[in-house]
């Protein structure tokens, strides 16, 4: 058997890259869990792989998928009793966003950094299409880039028109595996050609209807810079569910919420109405943010609705 990584997802075929730079196109066989989960796409985009050769051309069986150190892995969109990875094996990721065209979905933020959190994955959020900042959107910006900061993000400003912050975001990419991620129409696969102008990814204008974009990447792949990054394209996100998580795991992975915790009165402090709640007192005191709890408030909701009916779908 051969050593190779996953460069491509198409659904049914994997594209696997061998350890002297061939690339086989691959199936697999059998039927894979993740913790009991079934997934729709048993191999990610990174997954490193052991694979036999099938014939006599540049064909491949997956025989074996190795030990991941970390993983990003989604509700999906369309099973929700099923798991869509996103991504294996990463560095960090990277999240576009905009304030504008179109406009900023804060939550949405909150939500992959809930898919990035319990790996310990660092994040990049970049603010894209700065060349339509105006005095309210400077203002926006800032205090998002106050916000993440102030929890351990790093968060950066630039756009593809003026190429503002290319080569420190280049810096950051760098000599590491990047997941690139965000909803349609931020300019996600713009930003990746201008940073790497020999990608051919395909791309579409803002409707002018709607403000909303087209999805226009349809797999996940991984592309090889030259300034020696290996960035991650995915398909545009439209939203984000957690129907597989517990109340639990999401106060665990809204970090400055876990931080304060450890001074709630009772352990097992939710943080909505118990009394002696360290984190409640801390939004008072303007220690975490309000936008940020009203973002985890809204996931715990949605999943403590969608357990009620789980539990009680059959009466």
């Amino acid at each position: 058997m051969l050593r190779g990584v996953v460069t491509k997802s198409t659904g049914s075929w994997y594209k696997v890259r061998l350890e002297n730079n061939s690339e086989w196109n691959c199936r697999i066989t059998g039927k894979h869990k993740l913790f009991g989960w079934q997934l729709t796409n048993p191999v990610a985009v990174g997954d490193y792989v052991m694979v036999d050769q099938e014939g006599a051309t540049e064909q491949g069986v997956i025989k074996q998928i190795l030990p991941r150190k970390n993983y990003v892995v989604r509700q999906s969109p369309r099973q929700k009793h099923q798991l869509h990875l996103l991504a294996a094996n990463i560095d960090q990721a990277c999240i576009i966003t905009t304030i504008v065209q179109p406009n900023l979905k804060q939550g949405f933020i909150d939500r992959f950094l809930l898919m990035t959190e319990p790996y310990n994955i660092p994040v990049i959020i970049v603010f894209n299409k700065s060349d339509l900042f105006e005095k309210e959107e400077t203002e926006t910006y800032n205090e998002m880039k106050d916000l993440y900061e102030s929890i351990g993000y790093e968060v950066v400003k630039t756009s593809t028109l003026t190429e503002e912050n290319f080569d420190y975001i280049k810096s950051l990419f760098k000599d590491k595996t990047t997941l690139i991620t965000g909803q349609s129409g931020v300019g996600k696969s713009s930003l990746s050609m201008g940073l790497e102008p020999t990608l051919n990814l395909t791309t579409f204008e803002i409707s002018d209807f709607s403000g909303k974009g087209q999805h226009t990447t349809t797999f996940a792949e991984m592309h090889h810079t030259s300034f020696n990054a290996n960035i991650i394209d995915t398909p545009g996100i439209k939203t984000l569910s957690f129907n597989h998580l517990e109340p639990a795991d999401i106060a665990h992975n809204f970090r400055e919420i876990f931080l304060e915790s450890a001074n709630c009165k009772y352990a097992n402090c939710m943080h909505m109405n118990e009394p002696g709640c360290a984190v409640k007192q801390a939004i008072e005191l303007g220690k975490i943010h309000e936008l940020r709890y009203q973002n985890y408030l809204q996931i715990i909701e949605e999943v403590e609705d969608q357990n009620y009916w789980e539990r009680h779908k059959d009466y």
